[in-house]
C-alpha cells in the first residue's frame, strides 16, 4: 500500500484533536523551527532512504495512534524545553489535512528526533561527575531506529517522554495548570522541569531532591520506595550532581572539613583541653595526603590551627557518636558530597531539613543499603572503613526542586537557595 492512500484514513484518524488556531493557516515552519530540525534533516533521509520510503508514524496497518501519541506530546513540548513542539504539531496536522500523509510521516521523524535529544540534554546547573551517569545523547537514526522496533509507537513515545517519574509527574501537574490557566508557563515551572530533567538509561538509580529534601529510589521506571534526607544550609548548598555510587563503606571515618576543624574543632580543644578529642573520638593526622601520619595532639599549636597558620587533619572513629552512623555512599564528585547515615535522627522531624553543610543524611540508611547491595549493610567487625563493591553501579542525581505535583497539583514551596531567582541553575559554591 502507497503511503498516499493511507492520507484520508489518517486524517480521519487525526480529527480527534482540535487543530489550533493557528494550525489552519501556517504555509510554512518559521524560520527558527527550519533551522532546528535542518541539523537532523540528513539523518532523517538516511533513516527513510534504508527504508526505501517506508512510513514510520502512518505506515502500520493503518494504526496511527503513535502519531495521535507524538502529536499531543509535542503541543506540551514546551515544558519539555523543544519551544517549536507546538508549532511541528500544528504543521503535522495540517499536512494531513492536506492529504501529504509522507510529508507528515517525515517530519514527525524529525521532531521525535529532536525532542528526544531536547530530553537528553544536561539539566541546566547539573555537573556530571560520572561518565556512567551522564545522559546517553543518542543521534537521530539511532533513536528513530528504536522507535520503528518498538511492539507499540504509542507506548514508546509514552515511556520515552516520561524522563523519570518525579519529572512525568510535575509536567503533568504543569500541563494540566496551564490548560485551565492559559497563558504562558511560570518561570518558576520551567526551571523546575529543566532541574528534574534526569534521563538515566539504566533500570536503578537514587534521586535526591535538596529542595524538598527528599530522596527517591527507582526501579524500571517507577518509584519503589523514599525517605526524608537532610541537605545543605543556604550558605553551604547540596549541589546538583550526577554521578554514580559504586560501593558502601560499613564503619566509616568521619573525615571532619578543614574549615570545621579551624572554626569548631580547634576552639573546643583550645577550651577544653586535648581530652576533648579523646571523649569524642577524634584522631588528628599531619594532613589529608595518602603519606599523612597519626599526631600526638597534645604536641599541636591548637592556637596557631585556629588562626589558620597550622592545618592539621581530624577523623572522628566509628562509633555510636559519630557523624556518619554506620553507612556512607560516596560518589564521585569534586565537593567531597556523600550519602550517609546520621545518629541524630530527631532531625528528621522537622520541616526544614536543610541543615547540613552540604552532605546529604539518610532517614534510613540500612533500608537504602539493603536497596543498593541486595543484603543488610552491617558487617561482624569493628575494623573502620570497610568498603563492599555494590552488585552493578547505581546513578545518582541530586537536584533542586522548588515546585511539586501535590496529588495532581502544581504547588511550589520557599526557594531556600536562591535558584529560582538566579535562573534555575546557578549553584553556590558547596561541601
Amino acid at each position: 500500500m502507497k503511503i498516499q492512500m493511507l492520507a484520508g484514513a489518517a486524517c480521519a484518524a487525526l480529527m480527534g484533536f482540535a487543530l489550533p488556531a493557528t494550525a489552519a493557516g501556517l504555509p510554512n515552519a518559521p524560520m527558527a523551527v527550519q533551522a532546528e530540525a535542518g541539523s537532523v534533516d540528513q539523518a532523517v533521509a538516511t533513516f527513510y532512504a534504508h527504508r526505501k520510503g517506508a512510513p514510520l508514524w502512518f505506515g502500520r496497518n493503518g494504526d496511527v495512534s503513535g502519531a495521535r501519541e507524538l502529536i499531543a506530546t509535542l503541543r506540551r513540548a514546551s515544558l519539555d524545553g523543544l519551544a517549536s513542539g507546538p508549532t511541528l504539531a500544528a504543521q503535522a496536522e495540517r499536512m494531513v489535512a492536506q492529504g501529504d500523509a509522507a510529508e507528515a510521516d517525515r517530519l514527525l521523524s524529525s521532531a521525535w528526533a529532536m525532542y528526544v535529544q531536547t530530553l537528553q540534554r544536561t539539566p541546566s546547573g547539573m555537573t556530571i561527575a560520572d561518565g556512567w551517569a551522564a545522559p546517553r545523547a543518542q543521534p537521530t537514526v539511532e533513536i528513530l531506529q528504536r522507535a520503528a522496533a518498538a511492539k507499540s509507537l504509542a507506548s514508546h513515545v509514552r515511556s520515552v517522554s516520561a524522563v523519570n517519574p518525579i519529572y512525568a509527574e510535575l509536567r503533568e501537574a504543569a500541563w494540566q495548570n496551564l490548560q485551565s490557566t492559559g497563558g504562558s508557563p511560570d518561570p518558576r515551572v520551567l526551571a523546575n522541569l529543566d532541574r528534574a530533567r534526569a534521563m538515566p538509561f539504566q533500570d536503578r538509580y537514587v534521586m535526591v531532591d535538596a529542595g524538598s529534601a527528599r530522596l527517591w529510589m527507582v526501579e524500571n521506571d517507577r518509584i519503589v520506595d523514599s525517605m526524608k534526607v537532610i541537605v545543605g544550609k543556604p550558605s553551604t548548598q547540596t549541589p546538583m550532581v550526577a554521578s554514580t555510587i559504586y560501593r558502601a563503606t560499613l564503619n566509616p571515618y568521619w573525615n571532619v572539613p578543614g574549615d570545621m576543624v579551624q572554626s569548631l574543632i580547634g576552639p573546643r580543644v583550645v577550651d577544653q583541653g586535648v581530652g576533648y578529642l579523646k571523649s569524642h573520638g577524634y584522631e588528628v593526622l599531619s594532613g589529608y595526603g595518602s603519606d599523612a601520619e597519626m599526631l600526638d595532639p597534645s604536641k599541636v599549636d591548637w592556637r596557631a590551627v585556629v588562626a589558620g597558620r597550622e592545618v592539621v587533619k581530624v577523623r572522628q572513629r566509628p562509633g555510636p557518636a559519630n557523624s556518619m552512623g554506620q553507612v556512607k555512599f560516596s560518589f564521585p564528585n569534586s565537593q567531597d558530597i556523600f550519602l550517609h547515615d546520621t545518629p541524630k535522627k530527631e532531625l528528621f522531624a522537622s520541616a526544614d531539613r536543610d541543615v547540613s553543610n552540604g552532605c546529604i543524611r539518610l532517614e534510613d540508611a540500612q533500608r537504602l543499603g539493603r536497596w543498593l547491595l541486595g543484603r543488610a549493610p552491617t558487617t561482624d567487625s569493628s575494623n573502620p572503613e570497610q568498603h563492599v563493591l555494590l552488585p552493578t553501579p547505581v546513578p545518582v542525581y541530586v537536584t533542586y526542586l522548588t515546585a511539586d505535583a501535590d496529588g495532581g497539583r502544581l504547588t511550589f514551596r520557599d526557594d531556600a537557595y536562591g535558584r529560582d531567582r538566579l535562573g534555575g541553575g546557578a549553584v553556590v559554591a558547596a561541601r
